[in-house]
């Protein structure tokens, strides 16, 4: 092998090198934000849950209930 062709083969994979070195950070970033929205889902839901709650007990105070515990 000539020496001008290792020198283009080093240089490409030098390239290549620095190629997935720019992929590595966009992808942690990418998960990183992902986290982020994942994080504010969670609290989103919780929140979700609690006002669900609050719902379903206002309903069963306004909505009369039989003897046999279905709606009159």
């Amino acid at each position: 092998m000539e020496p001008q062709e290792v020198e283009t083969i080093i240089r490409s994979l030098a390239a290549a090198i620095a190629q997935q070195g720019a992929i590595h950070v966009d992808i942690r970033t990418c998960v990183q934000e992902l986290r982020d929205f994942n994080a504010q889902q969670v609290e989103m839901n919780a929140r979700l849950e609690i006002t669900q709650a609050r719902i379903e007990t206002l309903l069963a105070r306004l909505l009369p209930q039989s003897e046999n515990g279905r709606e009159a």
